[in-house]
């Protein structure tokens, strides 16, 4: 029987993905990204080992506040790590009719990622940079493989939503949003762009675990700064 590597599960979320939501933390993840926020799910030795029934038996005690919209998202860490037993799960899920999400930097797009994939109704998909450069460095990910997964999407037709967390001085400037806007309109699955700022309520995450935050000097964008950027998205969409 298929087990999955749980970090943290959420019973009611409400920012990842449309409706109430229960929000699956997957454990392990294999890129390096300076502004994450979960250090403590990257090593895949850490976490919670559940069996597919029981997680279905937590998720069903949630099912009463999903709503129309609601269902459950599975995010990270990175879930794709996972998706052999991730499938299991979804087909699970579409088997009750519940709605699925999926939440991943699109790293890896195997023959397994594809078939978890066929019982994903919405993805989550973190552009996270919209140069090389800037992507590699700061990621440990090339941006082509992003591209690709995101070519695949467009090509079955699967509803994604890129989700974008703006820096300051990094990937807040027009350029950039200009480009979300160009891959939005090239990949029609792209139904909606999150333009997230920001934050660094990780700092004492870090702190506890020992760990630099890359970012820890980096200033959170300011209230004016946020209405700025998503007007200028606005402007540009």
């Amino acid at each position: 029987m298929n087990t999955i590597k749980l970090h943290s599960f959420q019973s009611l979320g409400t920012v990842d993905g449309p409706g109430v939501r229960a929000v699956l933390f997957l454990q392990g993840c294999s890129l390096s990204c300076v502004c994450c926020h979960n250090p403590d799910t990257w090593n895949m030795a850490d976490g919670e080992e559940i069996t597919i029934p029981a997680l279905m038996h937590k998720i069903r005690r949630c099912r009463p506040y999903f709503g129309k919209n609601g269902g459950v998202t599975a995010s990270g860490g990175e879930p794709l790590l996972q998706a052999q037993a991730l499938t299991e799960l979804f087909k699970s899920l579409k088997q009750e009719g519940i709605h699925t999400a999926l939440d991943t930097s699109g790293c890896v797009l195997t023959p397994t990622v594809k078939e978890l994939l066929r019982y994903t109704d919405l993805v989550l998909l973190d552009y996270k940079y919209t140069n090389d450069i800037d992507y590699l460095k700061y990621t440990g990910m090339e941006k082509a493989a992003v591209d690709r997964f995101l070519s695949y999407l467009n090509a079955e037709t699967k509803e994604t939503w890129l989700r974008h967390v703006y820096i300051p001085g990094l990937n807040d400037n027009e350029e950039s949003i200009a480009r979300l806007c160009e891959i939005k309109k090239a990949n029609p699955c792209v139904s909606h762009i999150e333009l997230l700022p920001f934050r660094k309520l990780c700092l004492e995450k870090y702190h506890a675990m020992g760990l630099h935050f890359p970012l820890e000097n980096t200033p959170e964008p300011s209230l004016q700064e946020i209405a700025s950027l998503k007007e200028k998205f606005t402007e540009l969409s």
